[in-house]
């Protein structure tokens, strides 16, 4: 990661004086400028600095979309989707300013199809109102990378988070989307059948390309029964290696687990004192296991004798919805946590993915990393899938401060793709990760570009993301 990385655009000042007239006067109130509306929709997650866009165009329907982007189309003005500004890679800024279309507004659930388990829901829809609404059908959707994230944002980058394991991320579970291309037309990338021989794969295309491609303008999803029993817990471990080698173990033996969360002896002592646990303050697996009581019974006695095998201590489990949540929201609190540890400092939340074999490696080394530089950064991970993140916190106000976290990621991002890992397992490259992208696929960027350059000649959507053109 380096600032560099989030550079300015050059400015089409013309067209977009043009397009800020246009669109005001087609959707008035709607449509709005000020400094506020415009802050609000740039980047402000992480240390990155915010790049505003010039104007905020909050649609209602996909008529709207087809508009916003024809008319920026046709002046050759950037257009910036936005679901809830959850996203940790820079995705939202805007560098060659532009137009930002808040999708917040289109939330409807369109199409409920209970009988073949799936659905169709409007971009600005986040994974809990869906889950909301879904509730009295029996069915869930279970993606839930921590943050109440849009459902058009979760595809765009991508997403997965704690149920991974079980249930996949979404490229595993976006059936179709429907996407404005850049002529101002919308387009569906396929049907809702479960599998289709038909043609390129354009909804794999659009599900993480990070609104360089397109604007969502819905999304079909895959859904699951809610399961008949829900069990969760959490169990302690000596070292970061033996609980690493706990999760291989449960996963090599095809244990159905659907969460596996890890989290290191820091990360412990935050989420004690923000959320009022009492667990020991030492690498810890969060686990949950769906099912029926009999399945569930098996699989909770089935992780405690390998982690008795792997040292760990006793596996505290319950079926208590209450004391389930609260073990659950401790872990989607662990960002918080983390930055009540020193809440002078800033924070930088990082993901690296590498093969589950190498998992113990990977953590160990960037734990003794973490210690030989005198850093301050809890570790939690999706464990189950070799996905992990460091939330490191340091001084933003001076160049050295900066410049220590950006070494940091630089060493866990080579670490990681030396164990033929990825730079990202869900946070998406946006202006943060662009340099290990190239690190990480060579010349296949060149053919993403290629790509992107054939579905977005003038460069309109979300530039500055993923790739430099040039």
């Amino acid at each position: 990661m380096a600032l560099s990385d989030a550079k300015a655009g050059k400015r089409n000042e013309e067209g977009i004086f043009a397009v800020v007239g246009i669109l005001k006067q087609r959707f008035g109130e709607r449509f709005q400028t000020g400094e506020s509306f415009r802050a609000q929709h740039a980047h402000t997650t992480t240390y990155i600095p915010a790049q505003l866009p010039d104007g905020v165009l909050f649609a209602e329907m996909a008529d709207d979309v087809k508009t916003a982007v024809k008319v920026c189309g046709e002046y050759k003005v950037p257009v910036i989707g936005f679901g809830t500004g959850s996203s940790l890679e820079g995705q939202v800024n805007a560098p060659s300013g532009g137009i930002s279309i808040d999708f917040s507004r289109m939330n409807r659930v369109l199409e409920v199809n209970a009988e073949d388990l799936d659905c169709t829901v409007e971009p600005g829809i986040t994974r809990e109102e869906l889950n909301v609404y879904l509730r009295d059908t029996g069915l869930f959707f279970p993606i839930d990378p921590g943050a109440n994230a849009s459902i058009g944002g979760m595809a765009s980058t991508r997403a997965s988070g704690t149920n991974a394991v079980r249930y996949g991320t979404m490229k595993d579970n976006v059936l179709s989307v429907t996407a404005v291309t850049a002529n101002g037309k919308e387009i569906r990338t396929a049907r809702r059948a479960r599998k289709s021989s038909a043609g390129y794969d354009l909804t794999r295309l659009f599900v993480g390309a990070e609104g360089t491609l397109g604007m969502l303008t819905s999304v079909t999803l895959r859904l699951q029964g809610i399961p008949q029993k829900i069990a969760g817990g959490a169990c302690s471990f000596p070292t970061i290696k033996a609980a690493c080698d706990a999760v291989i173990m449960t996963i090599q033996m095809g244990i159905p687990v659907a969460r596996i969360e890890l989290l290191d002896d820091v990360q412990m002592r935050a989420c004690n004192a923000y959320s009022g646990l009492s667990y020991a303050e030492s690498p810890t697996l969060f686990l949950e296991f769906h099912g029926s009581d009999e399945s569930v019974e098996l699989q909770s006695a089935q992780f405690a004798e390998i982690a008795a095998e792997c040292g760990g201590g006793d596996f505290l489990w319950t079926a208590n919805a209450e004391e389930r949540n609260k073990l659950w929201k401790a872990r989607h609190d662990a960002y918080w946590a983390c930055r009540a540890l020193a809440p002078g400092l800033a924070a930088l939340s990082t993901d690296v993915c590498v093969p589950i074999s190498r998992l113990a490696d990977c953590v160990a080394e960037t734990q003794a990393d973490i210690q030989e530089h005198g850093l301050l950064a809890p570790i939690v991970g999706h464990a189950g899938d070799g996905n992990f993140h460091v939330l490191l916190l340091f001084d933003d106000k001076t160049a050295e401060g900066v410049a220590v976290a950006e070494n940091f990621v630089v060493r866990l991002n080579q670490r990681a793709l030396a164990m033929d890992g990825t730079c990202t397992g869900e946070h998406g490259i946006g202006q943060g990760k662009m340099r290990f992208l190239e690190q990480e696929l060579g010349g296949a960027v060149d053919l993403m570009r290629q790509v992107k350059q054939a579905l977005d000649p003038d460069n309109i959507f979300n530039p500055g993301k993923i790739f430099h053109l040039v």
